[in-house]
């Protein structure tokens, strides 16, 4: 860790940094009480906000399974940093038209899910990304820190207004298979017709008409994607939230499926590998025309090295888009962004956070 802020401090030229973020794996987690003192010791006036990592991403590199420390320090002239944290899924009062905020949350602790829903309700366009502190396996386990605080629950962030605009990036990594339907009867999370049919043979046909390669992946790499943009008469990428497919009810042919489900909505079954994950991060990349400052990255436990066979995956394919922009971050419990102007809580998905100033 103190190699970190000592590697750091030079790059700011003498300049007091007006935000501080970091991650910590879970390696260090007989230190994790000690970091805000170290970090205020080499990088003071400061504000800190981070949280405990599965895994970390600094300095083009991403750690995983091993001993890191991410820091990432900015300065942010002409911009107002309010810190947020709470224990419940109340949202706080955020500033800013719209309000832009980076958010930290303990899975064990939160139901992540309604306060993100909260602040799409209450705080209008909200730009907001971020993810679930990880490497902790029970409850107390994660550490969230805000300034000189090390906190055990609940959610910390800071919101920015003023100068600074904050882009959003989610890539959620899969492919469209078959063709859109319509639920045609559903209640809760549950899936019992699609175009008149019942679910379980309605996705039985779109099975039998994959290649074997795709065949193949169906039991651990199948999804629903929920069409966000009704009034479409074409859908494409970036147009579905992705959730898992969890299970049948045999009974009724219907299929369970990780989201609220609404009758005469559109959906399409999709396939996540690591081809497809590489493109549409690759895609969403290239269609980025701004010029950030610097980025964060919240990346799922279930890509890096896992997904694609080799560290730094993302990392490289952000570089190459963007250049050497800094790029600081860690591997989440679950992610945090938007799909077509609305929050949600993510997994298996890379979700950037791409700073820039205003004017």
């Amino acid at each position: 860790m103190v190699e970190a802020c000592e590697a750091i401090a030079p790059a700011l030229d003498g300049e007091r940094p007006d935000l501080v973020v970091a991650f910590a794996s879970h390696h260090h987690a007989a230190a994790y009480e000690r970091v805000p003192s170290l970090v205020g010791a080499h990088l003071p006036h400061g504000l800190l906000v981070g949280c405990s990592a599965g895994g970390v991403i600094g300095g083009g590199h991403e750690v995983e399974e091993a001993p890191g420390f991410s820091l990432t320090a900015a300065r942010l002239p002409d911009v107002t940093l309010t810190p947020l944290a709470g224990t419940t899924p109340i949202p706080p009062e955020l500033p800013g038209t719209p309000p832009q905020l980076v958010l930290l949350a303990d899975p064990f602790s939160l139901d992540v899910e309604a306060l993100v829903h909260a602040i799409d309700g209450t705080a209008t366009h909200a730009v907001l990304v971020g993810g679930l502190a990880s490497g902790g396996r029970r409850p107390g386990e994660n550490a969230l820190y805000l300034g000189d605080d090390v906190r055990r629950e609940g959610f910390v962030g800071v919101a920015l207004d003023g100068n600074v605009a904050l882009d959003t990036i989610v890539a959620q990594g899969c492919r469209p298979i078959g063709e859109p339907m319509f639920v045609t009867r559903g209640e809760r999370n549950v899936i019992f017709e699609l175009d008149g049919h019942p679910a379980v043979l309605a996705l039985q046909r779109v099975l039998d008409g994959l290649p074997k390669q795709d065949r193949a992946l169906v039991r651990q790499a199948l999804f629903v994607g929920v069409v966000m943009r009704e009034r479409e008469q074409k859908y494409g990428q970036g147009d579905f939230l992705i959730r898992n497919v969890l299970g049948v009810e045999p009974k009724q042919a219907a299929l369970v499926v990780g989201t609220q489900i609404q009758e005469n909505q559109v959906v399409q079954f999709h396939l996540r590998d690591a081809k497809t994950s590489a493109d549409d991060l690759i895609h969403l990349l290239a269609r980025y025309r701004e010029e950030p400052a610097g980025s964060l990255l919240f990346s799922c436990l279930g890509r890096g090295q896992h997904l694609y066979g080799r560290p730094d995956h993302d990392t490289d394919v952000f570089r190459a888009a963007l250049g050497d922009v800094a790029l600081g971050g860690f591997f989440c419990n679950g992610e945090i962004g938007p799909v077509q102007g609305r929050t949600f809580l993510h997994g298996y998905t890379s979700a950037f956070g791409l700073f820039r100033p205003r004017r």
